[in-house]
């Protein structure tokens, strides 16, 4: 079968790839759609993030939905035909974070499409992809496969609200509106929100969040005063969630936010130095959120159920074979959103 393989920064190509027949207790599924992640994108223009780097040709995507094409032994939950999401965690089940109930911090995670171990764990932008049966979670008839594949992402923002704790009747605050911080609108107006506001710097990506429901959408690059409204006394959003990775927003959001509130670091930006005075003296809580475990089921029921709406995200959909071409629509946020390929 055919892939989409990263070799080098600025080096993607579609190669042949083997295409196991599943095993007991697996399944292969035809791919579908497959959405272009923001870790996808540093791996095609930097060879990796952080101190991750590939070290071998590795198969991209992690945000994947198709159709079960053959099933392994003793599998039940899903048979040839069925359409399923695919979650691209496979936790160990036996390490010591996965025996807490902490799957999502396991010490020995096979993540799709991830350089972080070595081998490296192959991704899901491929024609067939072969995974273990719970892997792949059936999606409601009325679901089409390109919002299937959105549930990745809306399972870290599930996790992330999860995090906040309760937004009934709260003030929200994102910054960064890239595909997260726009999920985090749709999680934030589903848990009861009052108040949805959201920054960036450019307006495009600003324009989605109106669509998706944002009360306020401003571009903090030309207008730096927008957020003056909301410094009265000591600040007043009860919520940030801080999707840009970008110092100088999480900096100016702390200003804002009132007396106890909770910040929810979803974006990765490298170190930070942060005011640690105005954390204490607010008694702000700083919390992190690291990818997603029941979210994922959670993510294709509320979809499938008609209580969360992806589709203004996907703002592009090509063909895998002209995936370089994809990839750089994807990095021009002045056109896109959520870029999806097709298999």
């Amino acid at each position: 079968m055919r892939a989409v393989v990263i070799h080098a920064p600025k080096d993607l190509r579609i190669d042949l790839y083997p295409d196991p027949a599943p095993g007991p207790g697996e399944v292969r599924v035809k791919i579908a759609n497959g959405g272009i992640c923001g870790s996808d994108l540093h791996y095609y223009h930097h060879g990796g993030f952080g101190v991750v780097r590939i070290q071998q040709p590795m198969a991209l995507g992690h945000e994947i939905a198709g159709v079960v094409a053959a099933v392994g032994d003793g599998v039940s939950s899903v048979k040839p035909g069925t359409r399923v999401a695919v979650n691209p965690s496979k936790p160990c089940g036996v390490c010591l974070h996965c025996q807490e109930g902490m799957r999502n911090q396991c010490l020995d995670m096979r993540f799709l499409g991830s350089a972080m171990r070595f081998p490296h764990v192959q991704g899901g932008f491929r024609e067939f992809i072969t995974v273990d049966a719970t892997q792949a979670v059936p999606i409601a008839d009325k679901l089409s496969l390109a919002e299937a594949a959105v549930a990745e992402p809306l399972a870290v923002c599930l996790h992330a609200g999860k995090q906040a704790g309760s937004l009934l009747g709260k003030r929200v605050l994102i910054t960064g509106c890239g595909p997260i911080g726009a999920l985090m609108i749709l999680v934030s107006r589903f848990g009861g929100a009052a108040e949805i506001v959201v920054t960036d710097v450019a307006d495009a990506p600003l324009a989605v969040a109106r669509k998706l429901g944002a009360t306020h959408a401003i571009n903090v690059a030309t207008n730096a005063t927008a957020l003056d409204p909301w410094r009265a006394g000591k600040g007043v959003f009860d919520t940030l969630f801080e999707a840009s990775g970008n110092q100088a927003a999480l900096r100016t959001a702390l200003d804002v936010l009132r007396p106890g509130a909770t910040l929810v670091q979803l974006g990765l930006g490298g170190e930070m130095t942060l005011p640690i005075n105005s954390i204490v003296a607010k008694e702000l809580q700083l919390r992190g959120t690291f990818r997603f475990d029941p979210e994922f089921e959670l993510a294709v029921r509320l979809m499938g159920e008609g209580l969360i709406d992806v589709k203004p995200l996907i703002t592009a959909t090509m063909p895998f074979e002209n995936a370089v071409a994809a990839f750089e629509l994807a990095s021009d946020r002045s056109q896109s959103m959520k870029v999806q390929l097709t298999f």
